[in-house]
């Protein structure tokens, strides 16, 4: 299972809120719906949040062997 938890705690760092996420990024609420319920998103969106929080992809999701 990926897991997106790394993402709150890399955005708790960079001093990024779903509200700036949002509201200056252009990012969808559903999208951040999805990242909360640990569903599947894209490549693309991936790029994106990597690129908002200049960090890698590491620092947004894990693999948890189930």
């Amino acid at each position: 299972m990926i897991s997106y938890e790394p993402l709150y705690e890399t955005m708790k760092k960079k001093g990024i809120t779903t509200y700036k996420l949002i509201n200056e990024y252009g990012i969808s609420r559903s999208l951040l719906d999805r990242l909360k319920h640990n569903k599947p998103i894209t490549t693309v969106t991936l790029n994106d949040l990597c690129k908002i929080l200049t960090c890698r992809v590491e620092d947004i999701l894990m693999y948890i062997e189930e």
